[in-house]
């Protein structure tokens, strides 16, 4: 069978075309993927990534983008406009569902039997398609953090219905789309379950993004350096006042939801559905380098 993955990987940039993380790292898996850019940013990106991966993010999505305040452009719209972009463009491929991954992603890891080993196959992206594919109700899903995913913790391989970031699968027919300025992507996560649904957060696959603020451009640039994280964090307890509130910690400001109301949220299988027999390792293998 195939390795590839079956539904396309778009990133989103902005700001950042000197340190392309996951492009390169997606180039060293020998996957496929776009790159969701500003117009005036192209010629900049152009320059260290495949012009025809880049794809130009029309002003009408940014001009119509719900930001879920009433600051207007008086600051950036964040990466929403793009993302819903990528979704409309994965839609006139013909893809039931696509992928949407931030630009600071530098590398994926496999955590299996207490060892957390660096990726370079995209078939970790496929694997994960088959098994959302088994349920008819789990629209969004993601890789964890590698941060958050300690090998000798021995987390489960997947754990449901809570926030996604980052690093989405998303279902085409999805009714909600991205919108906020801030915090889109727990916004969109919490709509899904507060419909009943499902999500499917792995750390059998994980994602390591570098910290929040670590680089320039990006988020980092548009809002952290200089108003912090207090504004991101009130919007969400704003939007979702029912399960999420501002917290202080780590000498900063953090929203904490609290996710334990969609534990009742279950996987519904597809009609039919035969669970695979075995392991089925997608080609994968462990070398030492």
């Amino acid at each position: 069978m195939s390795m590839k993955p079956k539904h396309p990987i778009y990133i989103v940039s902005k700001g950042r075309w000197g340190t392309t993380l996951t492009a390169d790292a997606l180039e060293r898996m020998g996957a496929e993927y776009r790159v969701v850019v500003e117009e005036q940013e192209f010629d900049n990106y152009a320059s260290s990534v495949d012009p025809f991966r880049l794809l130009v993010l029309p002003q009408s999505y940014l001009d119509s983008y719900v930001t879920c305040d009433e600051l207007g452009d008086a600051k950036s719209r964040g990466p929403g406009a793009a993302r819903n972009f990528a979704w409309d463009h994965s839609i006139s491929l013909g893809a039931t569902r696509h992928w949407v991954l931030d630009d600071n992603i530098d590398g994926f890891h496999r955590l299996n039997r207490n060892m957390k080993i660096k990726c370079e196959t995209p078939a970790i992206f496929r694997a994960a398609e088959d098994f959302v594919e088994r349920y008819t109700n789990v629209p969004i899903a993601g890789f964890n953090y590698s941060m958050f995913a300690k090998r000798k913790d021995t987390p489960p391989p997947f754990v449901m219905n809570t926030r996604i970031y980052s690093c989405l699968l998303i279902e085409n027919t999805l009714k909600h789309r991205w919108e906020g300025r801030y915090n889109e992507d727990t916004h969109l996560s919490l709509r899904v379950l507060k419909d009943g649904m499902c999500t499917v957060q792995f750390n059998a696959f994980l994602q390591n993004k570098v910290r929040t603020q670590s680089m320039g451009g990006g988020n980092t640039e548009a809002f952290y350096a200089s108003e912090g994280t207090m504004p991101k964090s009130q919007m969400l307890e704003l939007l979702h006042p029912d399960v999420a509130k501002v917290v202080w910690k780590f000498d900063r400001w953090h929203h904490f939801v609290d996710y334990n109301r969609f534990k009742k949220n279950r996987l519904v299988k597809r009609d039919g559905l035969v669970i695979p027999q075995g392991i089925n390792e997608y080609g994968m293998r462990l070398v030492n380098e």
